[in-house]
Protein backbone atom coordinates (compact mmCIF):
# COMPACT_ATOMS: atom_id res chain seq x y z
CA UNK A 1 0.00 0.00 0.00
CA UNK A 2 1.38 3.45 -0.90
CA UNK A 3 1.26 6.48 1.42
CA UNK A 4 -1.54 8.17 -0.55
CA UNK A 5 -3.86 5.16 -0.34
CA UNK A 6 -3.02 4.59 3.32
CA UNK A 7 -3.65 8.23 4.26
CA UNK A 8 -7.04 8.43 2.56
CA UNK A 9 -8.10 5.11 4.08
CA UNK A 10 -7.60 6.63 7.55
CA UNK A 11 -9.79 9.71 6.93
CA UNK A 12 -12.98 8.20 8.48
CA UNK A 13 -11.05 7.17 11.60
CA UNK A 14 -9.54 10.65 11.97
CA UNK A 15 -12.89 12.35 11.52
CA UNK A 16 -14.64 10.12 14.04
CA UNK A 17 -12.03 10.86 16.71
CA UNK A 18 -11.44 14.56 15.99
CA UNK A 19 -14.83 16.07 15.18
CA UNK A 20 -16.16 18.44 17.85
CA UNK A 21 -19.76 19.57 17.45
CA UNK A 22 -20.35 23.31 17.24
CA UNK A 23 -22.94 23.36 20.04
CA UNK A 24 -20.29 22.20 22.52
CA UNK A 25 -18.55 25.55 22.15
CA UNK A 26 -21.76 27.29 23.22
CA UNK A 27 -22.31 24.81 26.04
CA UNK A 28 -18.86 25.39 27.51
CA UNK A 29 -18.71 29.13 26.78
CA UNK A 30 -15.75 28.78 24.43
CA UNK A 31 -15.57 31.40 21.69
CA UNK A 32 -14.75 29.55 18.49
CA UNK A 33 -12.19 31.50 16.46
CA UNK A 34 -11.77 33.86 19.44
CA UNK A 35 -14.88 35.78 18.36
CA UNK A 36 -18.37 35.92 19.88
CA UNK A 37 -21.57 35.91 17.84
CA UNK A 38 -21.41 39.71 17.44
CA UNK A 39 -17.85 39.54 16.11
CA UNK A 40 -16.25 40.88 19.27
CA UNK A 41 -12.77 39.47 19.75
CA UNK A 42 -11.49 37.76 22.88
CA UNK A 43 -8.85 40.05 24.38
CA UNK A 44 -5.43 38.44 24.09
CA UNK A 45 -3.23 41.46 24.67
CA UNK A 46 -2.79 45.23 24.65
CA UNK A 47 -1.52 47.44 21.85
CA UNK A 48 -0.83 51.08 21.08
CA UNK A 49 -0.38 50.48 17.34
CA UNK A 50 -3.92 50.74 16.01
CA UNK A 51 -7.56 51.08 17.00
CA UNK A 52 -10.81 49.93 15.39
CA UNK A 53 -14.21 51.38 16.25
CA UNK A 54 -17.48 49.94 14.94
CA UNK A 55 -19.92 50.77 17.76
CA UNK A 56 -20.82 53.73 19.94
CA UNK A 57 -21.17 52.74 23.60
CA UNK A 58 -23.22 54.65 26.17
CA UNK A 59 -25.47 53.91 29.14
CA UNK A 60 -28.04 52.36 26.78
CA UNK A 61 -25.55 49.87 25.39
CA UNK A 62 -23.85 49.56 22.00
CA UNK A 63 -25.14 51.01 18.74
CA UNK A 64 -23.50 50.46 15.34
CA UNK A 65 -21.62 53.41 13.89
CA UNK A 66 -19.55 54.24 10.84
CA UNK A 67 -16.20 52.55 11.21
CA UNK A 68 -13.02 54.21 12.35
CA UNK A 69 -9.46 52.98 11.97
CA UNK A 70 -6.60 54.76 13.70
CA UNK A 71 -2.89 54.18 13.32
CA UNK A 72 -1.06 55.17 16.51
CA UNK A 73 -4.13 57.23 17.45
CA UNK A 74 -4.42 59.11 14.13
CA UNK A 75 -7.56 58.70 12.03
CA UNK A 76 -6.82 56.89 8.77
CA UNK A 77 -8.72 59.55 6.82
CA UNK A 78 -6.42 62.27 8.16
CA UNK A 79 -3.35 60.15 7.40
CA UNK A 80 -4.47 59.70 3.80
CA UNK A 81 -5.37 63.37 3.46
CA UNK A 82 -1.99 64.58 4.69
CA UNK A 83 0.20 61.95 2.98
CA UNK A 84 -1.17 60.49 -0.24
CA UNK A 85 -2.94 63.66 -1.33
CA UNK A 86 0.31 65.58 -0.92
CA UNK A 87 2.68 62.90 -2.21
CA UNK A 88 3.16 59.22 -1.42
CA UNK A 89 2.05 58.01 1.99
CA UNK A 90 3.25 54.44 2.44
CA UNK A 91 6.76 55.30 3.67
CA UNK A 92 5.56 58.04 6.04
CA UNK A 93 2.92 55.74 7.50
CA UNK A 94 5.41 52.89 7.84
CA UNK A 95 7.58 55.23 9.94
CA UNK A 96 4.55 56.08 12.08
CA UNK A 97 3.70 52.43 12.73
CA UNK A 98 7.27 51.36 13.47
CA UNK A 99 8.32 54.24 15.72
CA UNK A 100 5.01 55.56 17.04
CA UNK A 101 5.35 59.17 15.91
CA UNK A 102 4.60 61.13 12.76
CA UNK A 103 7.81 61.76 10.83
CA UNK A 104 9.05 65.25 10.11
CA UNK A 105 10.53 66.13 6.72
CA UNK A 106 14.01 65.10 7.83
CA UNK A 107 12.72 61.85 9.37
CA UNK A 108 10.84 60.98 6.18
CA UNK A 109 13.83 61.59 3.91
CA UNK A 110 16.18 59.65 6.20
CA UNK A 111 13.79 56.69 6.41
CA UNK A 112 13.16 56.68 2.64
CA UNK A 113 16.91 56.77 2.03
CA UNK A 114 17.44 53.76 4.28
CA UNK A 115 14.67 51.82 2.50
CA UNK A 116 16.19 52.83 -0.85
CA UNK A 117 19.64 51.57 0.15
CA UNK A 118 18.37 48.13 1.11
CA UNK A 119 15.54 47.49 -1.35
CA UNK A 120 17.69 45.28 -3.59
CA UNK A 121 18.06 41.63 -2.73
CA UNK A 122 21.57 40.28 -1.95
CA UNK A 123 23.88 39.64 -4.95
CA UNK A 124 22.90 36.52 -6.92
CA UNK A 125 19.92 35.85 -4.62
CA UNK A 126 17.45 35.96 -7.52
CA UNK A 127 19.55 33.47 -9.51
CA UNK A 128 20.50 31.14 -6.65
CA UNK A 129 17.18 31.02 -4.80
CA UNK A 130 14.19 32.58 -6.56
CA UNK A 131 14.81 31.12 -10.03
CA UNK A 132 15.82 27.67 -8.84
CA UNK A 133 12.57 26.64 -7.16
CA UNK A 134 9.60 28.48 -8.64
CA UNK A 135 6.03 27.93 -7.52
CA UNK A 136 2.60 28.97 -8.82
CA UNK A 137 1.87 30.01 -5.24
CA UNK A 138 3.89 33.22 -4.89
CA UNK A 139 3.28 33.27 -1.13
CA UNK A 140 5.02 29.90 -0.85
CA UNK A 141 7.98 31.18 -2.86
CA UNK A 142 8.21 34.31 -0.76
CA UNK A 143 8.05 32.40 2.51
CA UNK A 144 10.82 30.03 1.48
CA UNK A 145 13.01 32.94 0.39
CA UNK A 146 12.39 34.91 3.59
CA UNK A 147 13.91 32.01 5.50
CA UNK A 148 16.79 31.88 2.99
CA UNK A 149 17.55 35.55 3.65
CA UNK A 150 18.57 34.63 7.20
CA UNK A 151 21.66 32.98 5.70
CA UNK A 152 22.77 36.38 4.38
CA UNK A 153 22.29 38.15 7.70
CA UNK A 154 25.55 38.68 9.64
CA UNK A 155 23.64 38.58 12.93
CA UNK A 156 20.40 36.66 12.32
CA UNK A 157 19.48 35.52 15.83
CA UNK A 158 20.35 38.35 18.21
CA UNK A 159 17.30 39.59 20.13
CA UNK A 160 18.71 43.07 20.77
CA UNK A 161 16.08 45.63 19.79
CA UNK A 162 18.47 47.52 17.48
CA UNK A 163 19.20 44.30 15.61
CA UNK A 164 15.48 43.44 15.39
CA UNK A 165 14.76 46.92 14.00
CA UNK A 166 17.52 46.50 11.41
CA UNK A 167 16.03 43.21 10.25
CA UNK A 168 12.48 44.61 10.15
CA UNK A 169 13.51 47.63 8.08
CA UNK A 170 15.50 45.38 5.75
CA UNK A 171 12.51 43.06 5.18
CA UNK A 172 10.15 46.02 4.63
CA UNK A 173 12.61 47.30 2.02
CA UNK A 174 13.07 44.01 0.10
CA UNK A 175 9.50 42.68 0.22
CA UNK A 176 8.39 44.44 -3.01
CA UNK A 177 11.34 42.97 -4.94
CA UNK A 178 10.77 39.56 -3.37
CA UNK A 179 7.09 39.51 -4.41
CA UNK A 180 7.61 40.76 -7.97
CA UNK A 181 10.66 38.59 -8.72
CA UNK A 182 8.97 35.43 -7.39
CA UNK A 183 6.09 36.18 -9.74
CA UNK A 184 8.38 36.94 -12.69
CA UNK A 185 10.30 33.69 -12.20
CA UNK A 186 7.10 31.63 -12.14
CA UNK A 187 5.62 33.51 -15.10
CA UNK A 188 8.74 32.77 -17.14
CA UNK A 189 9.62 29.18 -16.20
CA UNK A 190 6.14 27.73 -15.70
CA UNK A 191 3.85 30.03 -17.64
CA UNK A 192 6.02 30.68 -20.72
CA UNK A 193 6.02 34.43 -20.10
CA UNK A 194 8.75 36.88 -20.92
CA UNK A 195 11.57 37.23 -18.41
CA UNK A 196 12.63 40.68 -17.30
CA UNK A 197 14.19 41.79 -14.04
CA UNK A 198 13.97 45.52 -13.40
CA UNK A 199 15.84 46.91 -10.42
CA UNK A 200 14.04 49.24 -8.00
CA UNK A 201 15.17 52.85 -7.86
CA UNK A 202 15.99 54.61 -4.54
CA UNK A 203 14.45 57.82 -5.87
CA UNK A 204 10.99 56.29 -6.30
CA UNK A 205 8.28 55.42 -3.79
CA UNK A 206 7.50 51.81 -2.94
CA UNK A 207 4.33 51.93 -5.06
CA UNK A 208 6.19 53.38 -8.04
CA UNK A 209 8.93 50.76 -7.77
CA UNK A 210 6.41 47.90 -7.75
CA UNK A 211 4.93 49.15 -11.04
CA UNK A 212 8.42 49.71 -12.50
CA UNK A 213 9.53 46.17 -11.63
CA UNK A 214 6.30 44.51 -12.70
CA UNK A 215 5.72 46.12 -16.09
CA UNK A 216 7.76 45.26 -19.20
CA UNK A 217 8.13 48.95 -20.13
CA UNK A 218 8.36 50.18 -16.49
CA UNK A 219 5.91 52.97 -17.32
CA UNK A 220 3.12 54.14 -15.01
CA UNK A 221 0.88 57.16 -14.46
CA UNK A 222 0.61 59.21 -11.29
CA UNK A 223 -2.97 58.09 -10.60
CA UNK A 224 -1.86 54.45 -10.90
CA UNK A 225 1.02 54.90 -8.45
CA UNK A 226 -1.14 56.91 -6.03
CA UNK A 227 -3.84 54.22 -6.12
CA UNK A 228 -1.33 51.47 -5.34
CA UNK A 229 0.20 53.65 -2.61
CA UNK A 230 -3.24 53.92 -1.01
CA UNK A 231 -3.70 50.15 -1.23
CA UNK A 232 -0.42 49.59 0.60
CA UNK A 233 -1.21 52.19 3.26
CA UNK A 234 -4.67 50.79 4.02
CA UNK A 235 -3.55 47.15 4.16
CA UNK A 236 -0.50 47.61 6.40
CA UNK A 237 -2.36 47.35 9.72
CA UNK A 238 -5.82 46.01 10.57
CA UNK A 239 -6.30 46.75 14.23
CA UNK A 240 -4.10 44.00 15.64
CA UNK A 241 -6.83 41.37 15.60
CA UNK A 242 -6.18 39.54 12.34
CA UNK A 243 -4.74 36.05 12.16
CA UNK A 244 -1.32 36.85 10.70
CA UNK A 245 -0.66 39.67 13.15
CA UNK A 246 -1.63 37.41 16.04
CA UNK A 247 0.67 34.76 14.58
CA UNK A 248 3.47 37.33 14.56
CA UNK A 249 2.95 38.04 18.24
CA UNK A 250 2.62 34.37 19.19
CA UNK A 251 5.87 33.39 17.46
CA UNK A 252 7.65 36.52 18.72
CA UNK A 253 6.67 35.62 22.28
CA UNK A 254 8.61 32.36 21.99
CA UNK A 255 11.86 34.22 21.37
CA UNK A 256 12.12 33.11 17.75
CA UNK A 257 14.09 35.13 15.18
CA UNK A 258 12.68 37.76 12.83
CA UNK A 259 12.90 35.67 9.64
CA UNK A 260 11.06 32.72 11.17
CA UNK A 261 8.46 35.03 12.69
CA UNK A 262 7.68 36.79 9.41
CA UNK A 263 7.66 33.45 7.55
CA UNK A 264 5.03 32.24 10.04
CA UNK A 265 2.95 35.37 9.40
CA UNK A 266 3.20 34.69 5.67
CA UNK A 267 1.98 31.12 6.19
CA UNK A 268 -1.02 32.53 8.01
CA UNK A 269 -1.81 35.17 5.38
CA UNK A 270 -1.66 32.71 2.48
CA UNK A 271 -4.64 30.81 3.90
CA UNK A 272 -7.71 31.48 1.72
CA UNK A 273 -9.81 32.44 4.76
CA UNK A 274 -7.37 35.26 5.48
CA UNK A 275 -5.49 36.58 2.46
CA UNK A 276 -7.55 35.41 -0.52
CA UNK A 277 -10.73 37.42 -0.12
CA UNK A 278 -10.19 39.98 -2.89
CA UNK A 279 -9.46 37.15 -5.36
CA UNK A 280 -12.85 35.63 -4.55
CA UNK A 281 -14.53 39.03 -4.99
CA UNK A 282 -13.03 39.38 -8.45
CA UNK A 283 -14.05 35.82 -9.32
CA UNK A 284 -17.61 36.56 -8.23
CA UNK A 285 -17.74 39.76 -10.30
CA UNK A 286 -16.42 37.93 -13.37
CA UNK A 287 -19.08 35.26 -12.87
CA UNK A 288 -21.83 37.89 -12.65
CA UNK A 289 -20.63 39.58 -15.85
CA UNK A 290 -20.72 36.23 -17.65
CA UNK A 291 -24.16 35.20 -16.46
CA UNK A 292 -26.19 38.40 -16.10
CA UNK A 293 -27.20 39.80 -19.48
CA UNK A 294 -27.28 43.39 -18.19
CA UNK A 295 -25.25 43.68 -14.96
CA UNK A 296 -26.28 47.32 -14.60
CA UNK A 297 -29.97 46.31 -14.38
CA UNK A 298 -30.45 46.22 -10.61
CA UNK A 299 -33.49 43.93 -10.78
CA UNK A 300 -31.62 41.34 -12.82
CA UNK A 301 -28.50 41.76 -10.67
CA UNK A 302 -30.49 41.39 -7.44
CA UNK A 303 -31.99 38.13 -8.71
CA UNK A 304 -28.56 36.71 -9.49
CA UNK A 305 -27.17 37.76 -6.10
CA UNK A 306 -30.07 35.85 -4.56
CA UNK A 307 -29.02 32.78 -6.57
CA UNK A 308 -25.51 33.17 -5.17
CA UNK A 309 -26.91 33.27 -1.63
CA UNK A 310 -29.08 30.23 -2.40
CA UNK A 311 -25.92 28.32 -3.40
CA UNK A 312 -27.13 28.03 -6.99
CA UNK A 313 -24.49 30.24 -8.60
CA UNK A 314 -20.77 31.11 -8.61
CA UNK A 315 -18.93 28.79 -6.18
CA UNK A 316 -22.18 27.67 -4.47
CA UNK A 317 -20.84 28.65 -1.06
CA UNK A 318 -23.78 30.98 -0.40
CA UNK A 319 -21.58 34.03 0.18
CA UNK A 320 -21.46 37.49 -1.36
CA UNK A 321 -17.75 38.14 -1.09
CA UNK A 322 -16.45 41.51 0.03
CA UNK A 323 -19.60 42.34 2.01
CA UNK A 324 -19.48 42.14 5.80
CA UNK A 325 -16.67 42.27 8.36
CA UNK A 326 -16.05 40.63 11.75
CA UNK A 327 -15.89 44.04 13.45
CA UNK A 328 -17.05 46.94 11.22
CA UNK A 329 -20.80 47.49 10.95
CA UNK A 330 -22.21 50.53 9.09
CA UNK A 331 -19.02 51.05 7.09
CA UNK A 332 -15.38 50.07 6.73
CA UNK A 333 -13.36 53.32 6.46
CA UNK A 334 -10.78 51.59 4.26
CA UNK A 335 -13.45 50.53 1.76
CA UNK A 336 -14.80 54.09 1.58
CA UNK A 337 -11.35 55.44 0.74
CA UNK A 338 -10.65 52.70 -1.80
CA UNK A 339 -13.99 53.35 -3.47
CA UNK A 340 -13.02 56.96 -4.17
CA UNK A 341 -9.79 55.92 -5.87
CA UNK A 342 -11.47 53.03 -7.69
CA UNK A 343 -13.93 55.48 -9.22
CA UNK A 344 -11.17 57.91 -10.29
CA UNK A 345 -9.13 55.10 -11.78
CA UNK A 346 -12.14 53.62 -13.59
CA UNK A 347 -12.66 56.94 -15.40
CA UNK A 348 -9.04 57.00 -16.56
CA UNK A 349 -9.16 53.34 -17.60
CA UNK A 350 -12.54 53.54 -19.33
CA UNK A 351 -14.11 51.04 -16.93
CA UNK A 352 -16.85 53.10 -15.32
CA UNK A 353 -19.55 50.51 -16.11
CA UNK A 354 -17.58 47.91 -14.17
CA UNK A 355 -17.23 50.29 -11.24
CA UNK A 356 -21.00 50.92 -11.33
CA UNK A 357 -21.54 47.16 -11.08
CA UNK A 358 -19.48 47.05 -7.89
CA UNK A 359 -21.38 50.05 -6.58
CA UNK A 360 -24.72 48.35 -7.28
CA UNK A 361 -23.67 45.18 -5.46
CA UNK A 362 -22.53 47.27 -2.50
CA UNK A 363 -26.01 48.86 -2.46
CA UNK A 364 -28.07 45.67 -2.93
CA UNK A 365 -26.15 43.07 -0.93
CA UNK A 366 -26.84 44.21 2.68
CA UNK A 367 -30.63 43.97 2.31
CA UNK A 368 -30.30 40.53 0.73
CA UNK A 369 -28.04 39.33 3.53
CA UNK A 370 -30.52 40.55 6.15
CA UNK A 371 -33.50 38.95 4.43
CA UNK A 372 -31.62 35.67 4.14
CA UNK A 373 -30.61 35.92 7.81
CA UNK A 374 -26.91 35.68 6.94
CA UNK A 375 -26.20 38.55 9.34
CA UNK A 376 -27.90 39.93 12.44
CA UNK A 377 -25.82 43.13 12.59
CA UNK A 378 -25.41 45.87 9.96
CA UNK A 379 -23.03 44.97 7.15
CA UNK A 380 -21.18 46.96 4.51
CA UNK A 381 -18.45 46.60 1.92
CA UNK A 382 -15.10 45.69 3.40
CA UNK A 383 -11.56 46.51 2.20
CA UNK A 384 -11.45 43.46 -0.07
CA UNK A 385 -14.50 44.52 -2.09
CA UNK A 386 -12.81 47.20 -4.21
CA UNK A 387 -9.25 45.87 -3.84
CA UNK A 388 -9.48 43.35 -6.68
CA UNK A 389 -10.92 45.97 -9.03
CA UNK A 390 -8.05 48.37 -8.31
CA UNK A 391 -5.42 45.65 -8.70
CA UNK A 392 -7.00 44.58 -11.98
CA UNK A 393 -7.06 48.15 -13.32
CA UNK A 394 -3.37 48.38 -12.40
CA UNK A 395 -2.70 45.20 -14.43
CA UNK A 396 -1.52 43.36 -11.34
CA UNK A 397 -2.22 39.62 -11.86
CA UNK A 398 -4.46 37.76 -9.36
CA UNK A 399 -1.55 35.57 -8.23
CA UNK A 400 0.00 38.75 -6.80
CA UNK A 401 -3.06 40.02 -4.91
CA UNK A 402 -2.19 38.30 -1.62
CA UNK A 403 1.56 38.98 -1.98
CA UNK A 404 0.72 42.66 -2.42
CA UNK A 405 -1.15 42.50 0.88
CA UNK A 406 1.98 40.96 2.41
CA UNK A 407 4.12 43.81 1.02
CA UNK A 408 1.86 46.17 2.96
CA UNK A 409 1.30 44.07 6.08
CA UNK A 410 5.00 43.39 6.71
CA UNK A 411 5.09 46.86 8.30
CA UNK A 412 2.25 46.08 10.69
CA UNK A 413 3.75 42.69 11.52
CA UNK A 414 7.09 44.32 12.33
CA UNK A 415 5.42 46.97 14.49
CA UNK A 416 3.66 44.27 16.50
CA UNK A 417 6.86 42.24 16.78
CA UNK A 418 8.67 45.26 18.18
CA UNK A 419 5.82 46.01 20.60
CA UNK A 420 5.75 42.40 21.80
CA UNK A 421 9.50 42.44 22.41
CA UNK A 422 9.44 45.83 24.13
CA UNK A 423 7.06 44.75 26.90
CA UNK A 424 7.41 42.19 29.69
CA UNK A 425 8.67 38.92 28.22
CA UNK A 426 6.03 36.21 28.48
CA UNK A 427 5.25 33.40 26.07
CA UNK A 428 1.69 33.35 24.72
CA UNK A 429 0.36 30.07 26.06
CA UNK A 430 -3.39 29.54 25.41
CA UNK A 431 -5.58 26.85 26.98
CA UNK A 432 -7.91 24.28 25.44
CA UNK A 433 -10.64 22.47 27.36
CA UNK A 434 -10.48 18.71 27.02
CA UNK A 435 -13.84 17.01 26.36
CA UNK A 436 -12.63 13.42 25.96
CA UNK A 437 -13.55 11.07 28.83
CA UNK A 438 -10.93 9.00 30.62
CA UNK A 439 -10.35 5.62 28.99
CA UNK A 440 -9.10 2.37 30.48
CA UNK A 441 -6.04 1.19 28.59
CA UNK A 442 -6.29 -2.49 29.59
CA UNK A 443 -9.88 -2.88 28.40
CA UNK A 444 -9.38 -0.94 25.15
CA UNK A 445 -5.87 -1.90 24.10
CA UNK A 446 -5.47 -3.71 20.80
CA UNK A 447 -1.75 -4.24 21.33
Amino acid sequence: MDINTYSYSKVPLCLSNNYIAGDLYTKHGVKRGLRDEDGNGVLTGLTSISTIKAYNTDKNGKTPCHGELRYRGYDINDIVKHTIETGYGYEKTAYLLLFGELPGTKDTEEFKNILGQYQKLPPNFVRDYIMKAVSPDIMTSMTRNILALASYDPNPYSAELGNILRQCIFLIAVFPSLAVYCYQAYNHFKNNGSMYIHSPSPELSTAENILVMLRPDSLYSEIEARSLDLMLLLHMEQGGGNNSTFTTRVVTSTGSDTYSTIAAAMASLKGPRHGGACIRVKGMIDDIRRNVSNPLDKTELNAYLQKILDKQAYDKAGLIYGIGHPIYTLSDPRAKLLKQYAERLSVVKGRTDEFRLYESIEELAPALLYSNKKYTKPVSANIDFYSGLIYDMLDIPPTLYTPMSAVAMITGWCAHRIEELSGPAKIIHPAYMSIIPDRDFDSQSKL
